[in-house]
């Protein structure tokens, strides 16, 4: 009897362990908070190495599927002072900080809500052999905020022909 009761003891210390270890390293926490970006309705798990997660200074905080729905949010919100700014690192999906980040502006993979892709890599040797092998320029994290904001009209008014056509198609398409 003691055996069982002590083997029960173990296995849920086991159990308990278990949980506390892959929720200390679950890098992706904020994605089970806001499962969809606020903006465009889109999966920020499906969208993990793009995602993004603003914490202004009054303690709010936003999670967004891209820099381009970031951009938005930094826009709308113009009187909030962002206190820390992430980003999904293409290759690991970990956020890390996106204003040190090593940023590649273009290249030959879509982007997400823009024509113009916009990834962020925690190592400049992670990014410099993204754009040997797809292209792009490297940038900073002002850089490719401005290519956000510059390219704003011409991604929304994409995203809205897009999704134009997708009525038109019908709900089978979508």
């Amino acid at each position: 009897m003691k055996k069982g009761v002590l083997f029960v003891a173990l296995f849920s210390f086991f159990l308990s362990m278990t949980g506390a270890v892959l929720g200390a390293d679950d890098a992706q926490e904020d994605i089970r908070k806001e499962p969809t970006c606020k903006y465009c309705g889109m999966d920020r798990g499906k969208f993990a190495h793009s995602r993004m997660l603003v914490i202004y200074d009054d303690g709010s905080e936003l999670g967004t599927c891209s820099i381009h729905c970031l951009a938005i949010d930094l826009a709308l919100n113009i009187d909030k002072t962002p206190s820390s700014v992430q980003v999904g690192d293409f290759n690991t999906k970990k956020l890390i900080d996106a204003e040190t980040a090593f940023w590649v502006i273009g290249g030959n993979k879509p982007g997400v809500m823009t024509k113009q892709a916009k990834w962020a890599f925690g190592s400049k040797e992670d990014a410099e052999k993204f754009i040997m092998l797809n292209g792009g320029t490297l940038a900073t994290f002002n850089e490719t905020m401005k290519a956000a904001y510059e390219s704003m009209y011409a991604d929304t008014k994409m995203i809205r022909d897009k999704r134009k056509m997708m009525k038109m198609k019908g709900p089978a398409h979508k």
